[in-house]
């Protein structure tokens, strides 16, 4: 009965929208850490990317799971889209670096397109005040173990002076793309129609 209580307690709190996590007007913590893109894994750092524009933070439970799955390939597809609008997109999960060098290529995925870092320890996720989970003994769409925590699925959209322009959480996979890329192209085109 406990143990049917506390599984029922942690996907509650991995589904529910990202009421605890960095909202507006704060600042978002700075990190570096490994990330992969196509394949190929290199140092990432948060403070280097803002100093070129706008930066989407996404944080998804685990490469290779539904929703992740749907998430990345739509955040593929609309890659033009945020690089358009003067946005880098980078996601964070839980994986190790060896998993995220094969979802980063997959085509079916992340397509080469996206950046995923991996938080292994959890401490990013937990900076940007975000819930970590234990989900052990789960596999994922390919069949293999899942060997890591779970972060909540939150987007930060951060500008250049590193502060959080909106947070976007509680949605499906989809429609938080389509939410984020919408924050995005509204920091390039303020109300009075000029650029920043």
């Amino acid at each position: 009965m406990k143990r049917w209580i506390v599984s029922g307690l942690v996907s509650a709190l991995m589904s529910l929208p990202a009421w605890a996590a960095l909202q507006a007007g704060d600042v978002a913590p700075d990190f570096t850490l490994q990330a992969s893109l196509n394949g190929k894994a290199f140092a990432y750092s948060l403070k280097a990317q803002l100093q070129k524009g706008p930066v989407v933070v996404y944080f998804y439970p685990s490469a290779y799971t539904g929703g992740c799955n749907i998430q990345a390939r739509t955040f593929a597809v609309h890659a033009d889209k945020f690089a358009a609008a003067g946005a880098s997109v980078i996601g964070v999960s839980l994986d190790s670096i060896e998993r995220l060098n094969k979802f980063s290529a997959d085509p079916e995925y992340c397509a080469g397109k996206v950046a995923v870092a991996s938080d292994a320890k959890g401490e990013v996720s937990r900076a940007f005040a975000l819930n970590v989970a234990e989900r052990a003994g789960r596999k994922d769409t390919r069949g293999e173990d899942i060997d890591h925590a779970f972060v909540e699925r939150t987007t930060f959209i951060l500008t250049p002076d590193g502060k959080v322009a909106a947070t976007v959480g509680g949605l499906p996979p989809v429609a938080n793309v389509e939410k984020t890329l919408e924050v995005v192209q509204g920091l390039s085109t303020p109300a009075s129609g000029r650029p920043h």
